[in-house]
C-alpha cells in the first residue's frame, strides 16, 4: 500500500533572512531523511519569511530569494523539499504595466530535489482582509497540482485555498489522496479551533487527509501560533501540534486508509485559551527582542496590575537577568504601591531601581509657574508625572541598551487613558491588544502556575496614581462594562443603537465610542505589540485621525 512518510517544519523563518532561512532549510532537510522522512515541508513563504510586505518591491530581494532557491535545490540531496517563496514571472528588470503597480509575482511552492524544481504551485486564493494585503503583491495561480510524491497523489494548497472551496475540489476532482496545506495563518483568540473546523469539514467532505503546516513565531504585531494538524479522511483529528513551540513533526500517511500515523509529536494537553494566549504573549516579546538585536528590556514597575502582567511576560520570554524594572514614586504613589512593586520585583529576580520623581516634577513645576499662575491644576500636571517617567526610562533604555516596554492594555489605548510621549513611551507593546478585564485573567492564570504577582497587585482597585485618592473608574466605566461595549464597538463594529439595545445605558454608550473615535491620534503613535484578537488597532483597522464623525 502506497505510504508517505514526511516531516512538518513547524519553525520560524525569520522576515527578510533570506541566506538564515535556505540554511535552516537544509539543516531540517538533513535532519528529517536522516529520521526517515522522504519529505521535508516548509511553511508558506518560508524562505523570505511572512509577510514580507514592500521588501517584495525590492529587484535586490527577490534576487537573493532566487539564489537561495537554487543553493536548496542543489544541497538538498536524498529528500524532497516543499518550500513556500516568492516567484517572479517575468524575468528580472521587468516593467510593470503603467496601468498597474502590481509585481509580476506569485506566492508559490516548489518541490526540490537533488538540482531539480520538479513542480510549482502558486496560491489561489488572495487574503485582502484584516491583517492580509496579498493582493498588493501577488498574481492569483490559475492551475490546480496534484503530483506523484512517494506513490501517494499529493494536492498542493496554501493557506487561504482550503478556506474556499473551490482549490480542494479541483485537487481532489484531479485524484488528489491526501492535500498538503503550507500556511502563514496569524493567531488570535478562537482561531485554532476555526482551523480545526474547517480542515474537518473539507476532509469529510472530500474524503482525503489533510496535513496542515503553519509557520510559528512574532513579527512585528502579529502572531503564528503553529499548531500544525493532521486530520484524517474521515474527518477525525489524527494530531495538532501545541501553539507557539518549533517542532519538526514527523508522520505518516497511509493513502489506502487515508489515515495519519504521527511520531514523536511534542505531547500537550487540551489547553484553555488564556493559556494559550499568554504562551503568544510570551512568544512575541522573545521573538521581537531577539529579532531586533536588544540585550533585554526596561519597565516602569508602578505597583500596578498592567506593569506587574508584563513584568511577568517580559521574564517568562526572557529570562530574569534580561529584564529590568524601575518605580518611580511620586508624591501620589501608595505604600500599597511601593510595596507590591518591590515584592514582585523580589519574586522575580530582576533588576530593580527606584527613582523618585518628586524632585523632577517640582523642578518643571516651578518652571511652569509663571504661565500656569492664573489656571488651576488639572490633567496637565498629571501628564507632566507620566512624561517625567517616560523621559527616566528613555534615559535608562538610552545608557544602557534595554528595549523599553510599554504597559498599557487594549482598553486604555481605546479610548486614550493614556499620556503620549509618557506611559506610551516603549518600543513594544505586550498588552496592546489585551482588554483590562483579560490582563486580570491573565495574571490569575500566572499566578496559579507560580505565585509571581502579589495577590495585593490583582486585588487592589484600579489607579493610575497621578492625583490624591485617584481611581480608573472616576473617568472611566467599571472596565467590566467598558470593555464590553470595547469588544462590540470594534470587534464586532456594532452601532450605539444595537450596542444599547444590548441591554448598556445610552450615555454610558456615547461616553465610549465618542472616546474611542476621538482618540485616533494617540493610538497612531504607540508602540506595536502583538495582535490577538479579531480586531486589533493597526494595520487592520484604518480609521482616519482627522474625522468630524462621532456618530454610531
Amino acid at each position: 500500500m502506497p505510504t508517505l512518510r514526511f516531516a512538518l517544519a513547524q519553525q520560524d523563518f525569520a522576515v527578510g533572512a533570506v541566506s538564515a532561512n535556505a540554511d535552516r532549510v537544509l539543516e531540517l532537510a538533513a535532519t528529517a531523511r536522516g529520521q526517515g522522512a522522504g519529505l521535508l515541508v516548509c511553511p508558506e513563504l518560508a524562505l523570505c519569511g511572512y509577510p514580507p510586505e514592500d521588501l517584495l518591491l525590492r529587484p535586490g530581494f527577490l534576487d537573493a530569494c532566487d539564489a537561495a532557491m537554487a543553493r536548496i535545490a542543489k544541497d538538498c540531496q536524498g529528500i524532497e523539499v516543499l518550500l513556500g517563496h516568492p516567484l517572479r514571472t517575468a524575468k528580472p528588470g521587468h516593467t510593470p504595466d503603467e496601468c498597474s503597480s502590481k509585481p509580476p509575482l506569485l506566492n508559490a511552492a516548489s518541490l526540490l530535489r537533488d538540482d531539480t524544481e520538479k513542480v510549482r504551485y502558486a496560491k489561489q486564493a488572495l487574503p485582502n482582509y484584516t491583517v492580509f494585503d496579498e493582493k498588493r503583491y501577488f498574481t492569483p495561480g490559475s492551475e490546480d497540482r496534484v503530483i506523484e510524491i512517494h506513490g501517494v497523489r499529493v494536492g498542493l494548497l496554501i493557506c487561504e485555498d482550503i478556506w474556499v472551496d473551490a482549490p480542494a475540489q479541483a485537487a481532489c476532482d484531479a485524484g488528489a489522496e491526501l492535500l498538503l496545506v503550507i500556511n502563514a495563518s496569524p493567531y488570535c483568540r478562537g482561531k485554532r479551533q476555526e482551523r480545526a473546523e474547517i480542515l474537518q469539514r473539507q476532509a469529510r467532505t472530500h474524503g482525503v487527509g489533510i496535513a496542515y503546516l503553519n509557520l510559528v513565531g512574532g513579527q512585528d504585531d502579529l502572531l503564528f501560533d503553529g499548531s500544525s494538524l493532521l486530520v484524517d479522511g474521515n474527518g477525525q483529528l489524527a494530531a495538532q501540534a501545541p501553539a507557539f513551540i518549533d517542532a519538526l513533526l514527523r508522520a505518516e500517511y497511509d493513502a489506502e486508509r487515508r489515515c495519519f500515523a504521527a511520531f514523536d509529536w511534542p505531547t500537550t494537553s487540551p489547553q484553555a485559551e488564556v493559556a494559550v494566549l499568554y504562551d503568544g504573549l510570551v512568544r512575541g516579546i522573545r521573538d521581537y527582542v531577539r529579532k531586533n538585536g536588544f540585550p533585554g528590556v526596561l519597565l516602569g514597575l508602578s505597583g500596578g496590575i498592567d506593569s506587574a502582567l508584563t513584568l511577568a511576560l517580559a521574564v517568562d520570554a526572557l529570562g530574569a537577568k534580561a529584564v529590568t524594572a524601575v518605580m518611580m514614586p511620586s508624591r501620589y504613589t501608595s505604600q500599597l504601591s511601593l510595596d507590591g512593586a518591590r515584592d514582585q520585583a523580589k519574586r522575580m529576580a530582576v533588576g530593580y531601581h527606584v527613582l523618585p520623581i518628586e524632585a523632577a516634577f517640582e523642578s518643571i513645576s516651578a518652571t511652569l509657574a509663571p504661565v500656569f499662575a492664573s489656571t488651576k491644576p488639572d490633567r496637565t500636571e498629571e501628564n507632566v508625572q507620566s512624561r517625567i517617567r517616560g523621559a527616566l526610562l528613555m534615559a535608562l533604555s538610552n545608557k544602557h541598551g534595554q528595549m523599553l516596554l510599554a504597559t498599557g492594555n487594549k482598553s486604555e489605548m481605546a479610548v486614550g487613558y493614556a499620556t503620549l510621549y509618557g506611559d506610551m513611551c516603549g518600543g513594544y507593546a505586550p498588552l496592546k491588544d489585551v482588554y483590562k478585564t483579560c490582563v486580570y485573567a491573565l495574571a490569575r492564570w500566572r499566578n496559579g502556575q507560580s505565585e509571581v504577582i502579589p495577590p495585593t497587585v490583582i486585588e487592589r482597585p484600579p489607579t493610575a496614581e497621578l492625583r490624591a485618592n485617584q481611581i480608573d473608574q472616576d473617568s472611566l466605566p467599571e472596565y467590566a462594562v467598558l470593555d464590553a461595549i470595547l469588544e462590540r464597538f470594534i470587534e464586532a463594529e456594532q452601532s450605539q443603537a444595537e450596542i444599547v439595545a444590548a441591554g448598556f445605558k445610552v450615555e454610558t454608550v456615547r461616553q465610549v465610542t465618542r472616546l474611542v473615535l476621538g482618540n485616533e491620534f494617540k493610538r497612531r503613535q504607540a508602540a506595536p505589540g502583538p495582535r490577538v484578537s479579531r480586531r486589533a488597532f493597526g494595520r487592520e483597522r484604518r480609521y482616519p485621525i482627522s474625522s468630524g464623525w462621532r456618530g454610531g
